[in-house]
C-alpha cells in the first residue's frame, strides 16, 4: 500500500494518550524533585527540551503520520533516539543513579551499545517494521517508548563526565559516539540505495528514499553535536588530570 503526502498534512494533530499520560507524569516527578533536589538551571532546561520534543514527535501531524510515511517514521525515529534521549540524560544523570541489577545490565556501555545499534538496524532490515506498522498498538505501546528508553541507557555513560565514578572515561565515550555513526548512516544510506521497497510496497519508494537521506545525513548531523560535546568534555578531563599532576609536582618540591 503506498501514501501520499495529505493537503491538510499540517492539520492532523493527536493527543496520544499512551505515550503523553507516562512523559507527563515523567514531567511532574521531575518537578517535584527539582523541588528538593540541587537540579540546575541547564538541566532543567535539557529535560523538559527533551520532554518537548517527544511531544513534537508524537503529538504532532509528524507522529500522527508516522504509520504511513515513511519519512514521518524517520523523523519520529531520530528525534526520540539521538536527540530526546540524549537530553533527557543531561537533565537527569546527575541526580537518577539507580543501584539495582537491570538498570546496571542496560546502562552497561557495551551492552546498551549493542542494544542501540541493533534496535535500529533490526527495525529497518528486518520483518519487525511491517509488523510494526500493520499493528499500530506494537508502535505506540512498544516501539516509540523502546526508541527512548535504549537510546538513554545508551547515552547515560556517554553525556555524564562531571562524576569520576563513571562507568566509562570521556575517550572511550567519544569513540563509542563515534562508532555508533557507523550503523546510524549505513541504515540510512541501504535505505536510500535500496532499488525496491524494503517493508513489502507499504511506502512510496521515494517516501522510503526521503526516509533513507533523512536518516543517512541527519543522524551525522546529530552525531557531530553529541561527538563535539564528548570532546569538550574529554578536553576538559585532560585539564583536570593536568591539574593534580601540576599539584602534586609542586607538593612534592615543598617537601624537599
Amino acid at each position: 500500500m503506498s501514501h501520499s503526502v495529505p493537503a491538510n498534512f499540517w492539520a492532523w494533530w493527536q493527543l496520544s494518550p499512551e505515550t503523553s499520560i507516562p512523559f507527563i507524569l515523567l514531567a511532574y516527578f521531575y518537578l517535584n524533585s527539582s523541588k528538593v533536589k540541587a537540579i540546575t538551571r541547564g538541566e532543567k532546561w535539557y529535560f523538559y527540551t527533551g520532554i518537548l520534543s517527544v511531544a513534537l514527535v508524537i503529538n504532532s501531524p509528524i507522529g500522527t503520520h508516522a504509520p504511513t510515511l515513511f519519512w514521518c517514521h524517520m523523523i519520529q525515529h531520530m528525534t526520540l533516539m539521538m536527540i530526546s534521549g540524549p537530553l533527557l540524560v543531561l537533565g537527569s544523570v546527575a541526580h537518577f543513579k539507580p543501584k539495582n541489577f537491570i538498570f546496571e545490565f542496560f546502562t552497561n556501555p557495551w551492552i546498551s551499545w549493542a542494544i542501540y545499534a541493533a534496535l535500529m538496524m533490526g527495525i529497518h532490515f528486518t520483518s519487525l517494521h511491517a509488523t510494526v506498522m500493520r499493528h499500530v498498538w506494537i508502535h505506540n505501546f512498544i516501539e516509540v517508548p523502546a526508541y527512548v528508553f535504549v537510546a538513554y541507557f545508551f547515552y547515560y555513560n556517554l553525556l555524564d563526565k562531571k562524576k569520576p565514578e563513571s562507568r566509562i572515561s570521556p575517550a572511550l565515550s567519544v569513540f563509542s559516539l563515534f562508532f555508533m555513526m557507523v550503523p546510524e548512516t549505513l541504515t540510512g544510506f541501504f535505505i536510500y540505495v535500496a532499488p525496491k521497497s524494503l517493508y513489502e510496497n507499504m511506502f512510496e519508494l521515494n517516501d522510503q528514499r526521503i526516509g533513507g537521506s533523512l536518516m543517512w545525513a541527519g543522524s551525522m548531523i546529530v552525531d557531530t553535536v553529541w561527538l563535539a560535546f564528548a570532546v569538550y568534555h574529554w578536553i576538559k578531563s585532560e585539564e583536570r588530570k593536568a591539574l593534580l599532576i601540576d599539584a602534586e609536582i609542586a607538593a612534592e618540591r615543598l617537601k624537599k
